[in-house]
């Protein structure tokens, strides 16, 4: 009996050491798994499916989150202001890289760490923006995917004069606290004035403000409105549509997300193929890469989509030209 109460004894203070050793092995495994700082201007809502995009792009490069790596997130929930000290926390973390999906988040994760790597995702000229020494080569701490968000102004500008060619004013609705908004405008009213093309430059950074230019459309009944880039336009995209559908506005938006929820028409780059190479760069500069020797990509898919639902509710015929050249149109 005494035998047997002594195994019981041994087993049962085995089994107390393995049950706490085992957290204490779990977080040495974690403590080994890189950190990835992600810093976004909006809120994981507004990001879901590019995180998706995001995540597939590092699987690719072999880290999975919560198995072999680890991201910390730092949403602004549409406060610019609170990027520098959101940066400035990654920067604390010791972060192994940063992902700054916006120019506003690039521009407070460079001026946060001259040394941690980051990956950024850009509309507009990151040279401009004067965030790398050149594309090739971009030198320093930074690279990251050019996805020509502000280059392609005089584009789709193009576009919605084809789709509604009796268009003579046209209403532009810009974010003015987007780095990128005074390239858009020097193009898109360049492009005007050789289309013949009226424009008004309206101006709106909070859901107030959007409403409120939207009201002085409902007033001056604008031919067409072309809406900018941006993080917060893209978090605020159902607001947008849904106005712009309410006041019977045919509008061309820069991403695929607004048409797919009743937009007109929307041209810009495939952002999820974007956002997969900011995470495959993460993934590679984890291997070792160095920032400064990974060129920046620059996007060469752009896609078209066309709602055709919605250009019937408004009374537009789409032109076959414009179906030839549509990469969806949805019914």
């Amino acid at each position: 009996m005494q035998f047997d109460q002594l195994k019981r004894r041994n087993f049962i203070t085995l089994l107390g050491g393995a049950a706490a050793a085992w957290p204490l092995a779990a977080q040495a495994q974690q403590e080994r798994m890189p950190v990835i700082g992600f810093l976004d201007a909006t809120s994981p809502d507004a990001r879901a499916d590019r995180l998706r995009a995001f995540r597939q792009g590092l699987k690719e490069t072999g880290y999975v989150e919560g198995d072999n790596a680890i991201i910390v997130y730092r949403w602004a929930e549409n406060q610019g202001d609170r990027l520098p000290s959101l940066a400035a926390e990654l920067v604390r973390r010791q972060v192994a890289a940063i992902a700054a999906s916006s120019v506003p988040s690039a521009l407070a994760a460079k001026a946060a760490t001259p040394t941690i790597p980051i990956v950024f995702g850009t509309g507009g000229d990151p040279v401009k923006l004067g965030l790398v020494a050149s594309m090739n080569r971009p030198g320093g701490n930074m690279t990251g995917v050019n996805f020509f968000a502000a280059e392609l102004g005089a584009k789709r500008l193009g576009l919605l004069r084809e789709l509604v060619p009796t268009a003579v004013r046209v209403a532009v609705l810009m974010d003015p606290t987007m780095p990128t908004t005074e390239l858009v405008l020097r193009d898109t009213e360049a492009a005007a004035r050789a289309m013949g093309l009226q424009i008004r430059v309206v101006n709106a950074s909070t859901r107030g403000e959007i409403n409120e230019a939207f009201a002085s459309f409902a007033r001056e009944r604008p031919d067409a409105l072309f809406v900018g880039g941006g993080s917060y336009f893209a978090s605020r995209r159902v607001q947008l549509v849904n106005l712009a559908t309410y006041h019977r506005l045919p509008t061309i938006f820069p991403s695929r997300d607004s048409t797919e929820i009743g937009a007109l028409m929307s041209y810009g780059s495939d952002l999820d193929e974007a956002w997969r190479q900011m995470g495959v760069y993460v993934g590679r500069i984890l291997k070792g890469a160095k920032p400064g020797d990974l060129p920046v990509v620059q996007s060469t898919k752009f896609e078209l989509v066309i709602n055709a639902q919605t250009a019937r509710m408004l009374g537009l015929a789409v032109p076959p030209t414009l179906l030839s050249l549509a990469d969806e149109v949805i019914e």
